[in-house]
């Protein structure tokens, strides 16, 4: 290291090497391609924040006697709070990570679940059973009713994590949707594979 800083030291130091602005290759024999230009009289200024706070403290009326005290701290500035804007696009409100798709399909599971156990502790029919029994305008029906229930407030700007309060909160709706689109599915598989009736 010490041999490579003498041989730059040196190389910089001999009065005898000339190198004009022409040439391609500098002194250290890299080609001036490589190297970045730099403008002499090029201004760079830096500021910092507590430059700033130091000027607009320094300009106030300082007693000389009494020292500010240590133990003032200063009060932190509360950024204004905006509500979120809720978009009432259709194309934001049905797109796949908007707020309408999974809740819809969740509470359409939740009804569907609680309907196909009620129906097959009824009737004694299972799932598929109670489909080809004339369960398909009873869902239709369902499904036109709920997702205009739940389209029309979000077209409104009314977000569902504004309404949720407590026990009810937005997150436990989603949740208990996903669990009953699962268990839903996992009962017409299990009555599929079985043959017959869950219960």
């Amino acid at each position: 290291m010490a041999a490579s800083s003498f041989a730059m030291q040196s190389i910089l130091a001999n009065p005898m090497i000339r190198i004009s602005n022409r040439s391609r290759v500098n002194q250290f024999n890299i080609p001036a391609v490589y190297t970045p230009s730099l403008r002499r009289n090029a201004s760079l200024r830096v500021r910092s924040m507590a430059e700033e706070e130091q000027k607009e403290q320094s300009s106030g009326p300082v007693n000389p006697v009494t020292p500010p005290p240590l133990s003032a701290k200063p009060e932190p500035q509360q950024a204004p709070t905006r509500t979120p804007k809720v978009s009432t696009k259709f194309s934001d409100v049905m797109a796949f990570g908007g707020p309408a798709p999974e809740r819809i399909n969740g509470r359409l599971a939740m009804i569907g679940f609680v309907a196909a156990i009620a129906m097959e502790l009824a009737k004694g029919q299972g799932v598929f059973e109670q489909i080809s029994d004339g369960g398909i305008p009873l869902f239709l029906g369902t499904s036109v009713v709920l997702t205009l229930a739940s389209l029309i407030p979000l077209f409104q700007g009314v977000s569902v994590e504004s309404k949720s309060k407590g026990v009810m909160s937005s997150d436990a709706e989603l949740w208990n949707g996903r669990f009953a689109m699962l268990g839903l599915i996992a009962l017409a598989f299990t009555e599929y594979v079985k043959g017959g009736t869950l219960v």
